[in-house]
């Protein structure tokens, strides 16, 4: 018998937004301390700097007030877990778009402040059920800004990388929401239960075909913290790198995730 499928997991609005705003805080305190140079500096973006990279967490909310600017779909179409595969082809067009934003603001951080107020205020008059016309389908508002938590985690390590000693802190909640969405978007792509994959303290999901584990300590296991987990479902880390590094353990015979990463390209 196969097993039951799983309900999707839940994610409380009002607590996913309050992420959101805490990250987004966070990178903002960040920006007001970056000096000329420092927002010259290259990234590990291509050929990014970190004051494109800056622009582009704004864009992280900014979607949301586009996407809510397009006329409503008339059903849903698409479902959270659709997400982390479908961003893929919006690639070029974002990076056109944070480099004339870079341009366009020379005090990225007032433009940070009316990208805050402009989000805000979109999802204090819009229901969380309202539909938004995504590259994954169309999905419910409340699921969107579950994405946005991934957006702004991702971007955070990417500017930490970037400027030496910046160190921005990272909203527990946002960490939690952009790990769970991952290692769920892991257990889509691969389904089966014969590895258990663990980012503690945040998420434990059962994937990859082979038999099915139930009792006990499962055969196939995966462990890694969530920074770590994060950088390797977007590309940021090699599973090779990782295993090198002792970033990440992994034990039995279908514990090898190199197949199967990044998630997010």
């Amino acid at each position: 018998m196969p097993p039951a499928r799983k309900r999707p997991r839940a994610y409380d609005p009002a607590r996913t937004r309050a992420a959101v705003l805490a990250q987004f805080g966070n990178v903002r305190a960040a920006v007001r301390t970056l000096t000329p140079e420092q927002f010259a500096l290259p990234t590990r973006l291509g050929d990014w700097t970190v004051r494109e990279l800056v622009a582009h967490v704004g864009m992280a909310l900014t979607a949301v007030d586009r996407l809510l600017d397009e006329p409503e779909p008339v059903r849903q179409g698409g479902r959270l877990l659709d997400w982390p595969f479908a961003i893929a082809a919006d690639a070029d067009a974002i990076a056109g778009t944070a480099r004339r934003l870079a341009a366009e603001h020379p005090d990225l951080d007032a433009h940070l402040a009316e990208v805050e107020r402009r989000f805000t205020e979109r999802l204090d008059t819009r229901p969380g059920s309202r539909l938004l016309p995504t590259s994954a389908g169309a999905l419910p508002l409340a699921d969107y800004v579950v994405t946005r938590t991934v957006e702004l985690v991702v971007h955070t390590d990417d500017l930490t990388a970037a400027v030496p000693g910046l160190d921005i802190p990272y909203d527990r909640q946002a960490l939690a929401a952009a790990t769970r969405l991952l290692a769920d978007a892991l257990a889509v792509k691969a389904p089966g239960g014969s590895t258990e994959v663990r980012i503690p303290p945040y998420a434990v999901v059962q994937c990859v075909e082979g038999p099915r584990h139930t009792r006990g300590t499962p055969p196939n296991v995966v462990e890694a913290d969530p920074l770590t987990w994060v950088r390797l479902a977007t590309g940021r880390l090699t599973w090779k790198d990782a295993l090198d590094a002792a970033k990440v353990s992994a034990s039995g015979e279908r514990a090898d995730l190199g197949a199967l990463l990044p998630l997010l390209s």
